[in-house]
């Protein structure tokens, strides 16, 4: 049977799964449009108003369900757009296929309407080639399902990845008889798991029997092969305390008497604490960036002079490549932890660090200490504490909660209580503004039966304010949480952090002429465009306007009022060289354990 090269996509994706493909139309794609709309009931197209929204939306789907869906872009500035979407879907392991137009084949070179690139033909590979796993262009239709199958085991296995079909126009219409070859039927369940060597597995026990003060440092990797389950047995049959990675932070209930929150310079006290002052660290599925380790800078968040350090991950390249391992084992997470709870069945090791662990809880109380009273504050302007205090408060458990990049970022890596797996996510290691304004849509439609909230800064949502329409547009009762601080304060800050209080350019939002704060009403920016929301300028009115937007069936927005001059507590630090790093504010330097 003959199809178009579009259909045979199409009929690709639906084999493969994908109830979902998001994009933006353009004369490159109208091929592909032709072919979704013979096949609505069977995968739901969603149109949005700027490409990297459909790349977030695509990464935010994967980051709950682990599972990839599709967005399709035009040729020229339509899928220029998609990079940024990409390099945060890439940097932190998500994976979606990104299907692009191109112009046709019997016009490459010649420089047609949105042709990309000058020195060689249709070149938009080469645009975003440094943001996938593997860029793939069809340029005969029979190319596609080798290609489509190739690109589908390839995104989901080993570290998760997005990848990008190129498809100019006229092979979007010509037709094969070639048949489709869906990864799942081919490659095999689990094809992408590996295991660690026994020998490694002994190792591993072996310096757990030497080591007096271990900890479990969670990242990512774990959630994304959902071994939380198996993290939790191993702690609990241990009684090793756990960390976090920031974007690992749902890994463990944060209400666990282990479990002592993220490093780095976002993270806590005594998470911090307790790595730098570890023997032992047993990582899983964590890159060991520079924000999550002050830096690489010796002593502040680890020390690894004096620790050894077990690092496990996907990807072998991760390994020893910013700290020395003393065994390092390239496989899945989530597998090696199942081995070591197998491993270490019927033996009760909980009382062996038990003076360790009093020593951790002992500090975990003293950052409870600290953080509580702000938490309470009912200053004005509003606290950023009180401000997520609050919203846990009304949040169920299940919630979905999306940070946006931007100031309140921090504080939600350090405040925010996360209560279950893959519940909280962020774009981490590329930092991509417009992640959570619009994730928060393919949270929704990744689990419609709870409720999806973006906390977001004033920058990032004037970045992509179309989400709203998007969402009102399919129905979709999204909510944001809008930092309204009065700029890119984050930025602002380390300004005055590294050139002086006097030297501010281009981070607050201001009239030229009058110097007065520039406020636009995003509740009336919402309003225009179908949804509703609220402004909180009082401690005493949050609990009602979260309820209130809980409770919306409209896509919903707080803006809340937040005190700009309020510094997150500095636990550790962060490098950019050669500016000097500043020391830590609070709890620095320690010799609780000497």
């Amino acid at each position: 049977m003959e199809r178009s090269g579009a259909e045979v996509i199409v009929d690709h994706l639906i084999a493969e799964g994908v109830p979902f493909i998001v994009g933006l139309c353009g004369h490159g794609n109208l091929g592909l449009l032709d072919a979704l709309f013979d096949r609505q009931d069977e995968i739901k197209t969603i149109s949005v108003h700027h490409e990297s929204a459909a790349g977030f939306i695509a990464e935010a789907y994967f980051r709950i369900t682990g599972e990839p869906i599709a967005t399709f872009t035009s040729c020229g500035p339509g899928s220029a757009n998609l990079p940024v979407a990409l390099g945060s879907a890439l940097m932190d392991d998500a994976a979606f296929i990104a299907i692009t137009g191109n112009v046709a084949t019997s016009q490459f070179g010649r420089g047609p309407f949105q042709e990309t690139g000058r020195f060689h033909q249709a070149d938009f590979a080469s645009v975003v080639r440094p943001y996938v796993k593997r860029s793939f262009q069809a340029t005969r239709p029979e190319q596609l399902p080798l290609m489509l199958r190739q690109a589908f085991a390839l995104m989901t296995s080993g570290r998760r990845g997005p990848v990008h079909l190129d498809v100019p126009l006229d092979v979007f219409v010509e037709r094969t008889a070639a048949p489709i070859h869906p990864a799942r039927d081919w490659n095999g369940e689990g094809a992408g798991l590996t295991a660690a060597a026994e020998a490694d597995v002994d190792r591993v026990m072996a310096l757990l029997a030497a080591s007096e003060r271990p900890v479990i440092v969670a990242g990512s990797g774990v959630e994304a092969d959902a071994a939380w389950d198996a993290l939790l047995t191993l702690a609990e049959r241990t009684g090793i305390p756990v960390v976090t990675s920031p974007l690992g932070k749902a890994a463990i209930d944060a209400r666990h008497e282990l479990a002592l929150g993220p490093t780095g310079r976002n993270g806590t006290l005594v998470a911090n604490r307790a790595t730098r002052n570890a023997d032992l660290v047993l990582a899983f599925g964590t890159r060991f960036d520079d924000r999550s380790t002050s830096s690489w800078l010796p002593g502040y968040t680890y020390d690894f002079a004096t620790a050894k350090l077990v690092h496990v991950h996907i990807d072998p390249l991760e390994l020893g490549r910013n700290f020395p391992v003393e065994v390092g084992i390239a496989a899945s997470p989530g597998t090696v932890l199942q081995q070591l709870v197998d491993r270490l069945a019927g033996d009760d090791q909980h009382k062996r660090w038990s003076e360790w662990r009093s020593t951790v809880a002992e500090w975990k109380a003293e950052w409870a200490s600290l953080t509580a009273e702000p938490r309470r504050s009912d200053s004005m302007p509003l606290q950023p504490q009180r401000v997520l205090a609050d919203l846990r408060r009304v949040l169920p458990d299940e919630t979905i909660l999306l940070s946006d990049v931007g100031v309140h970022h921090n504080w939600v890596v350090q405040e925010w209580e996360a209560r279950g797996p893959r519940t909280v996510h962020q774009s981490w290691g590329f930092a991509s503004m417009g992640f959570g304004v619009a994730g928060v849509i393919g949270a929704h439609l990744a689990a419609p039966e709870v409720p999806s909230v973006a906390v977001v800064g004033d920058g990032g949502f004037l970045m992509f304010p179309s989400v709203v329409a998007t969402a009102v547009e399919y129905s979709i009762p999204a909510k944001w949480v809008i930092w309204n601080n009065g700029g890119f304060t984050s930025i602002r800050d380390q300004q005055r952090l590294y050139f002086g209080r006097d030297r501010e350019l281009a981070t607050s939002f201001v009239h030229e002429e009058s110097g007065t704060r520039y406020d636009p009403d995003f509740v009336a920016m919402a309003r225009s465009m179908g949804g509703d929301g609220v402004r909180v300028t009082r401690p005493e009115d949050l609990v009602p306007a979260f309820t209130r937007m809980l409770e919306s069936d409209v896509p919903f927005l707080v803006d809340v009022k937040v005190d700009d001059s309020v510094g997150l507590p500095a636990v550790a630090t962060w490098e950019l060289p050669p500016l000097p790093f500043p020391e830590p504010g609070i709890g620095w330097p320690d010799s609780d354990v000497a």
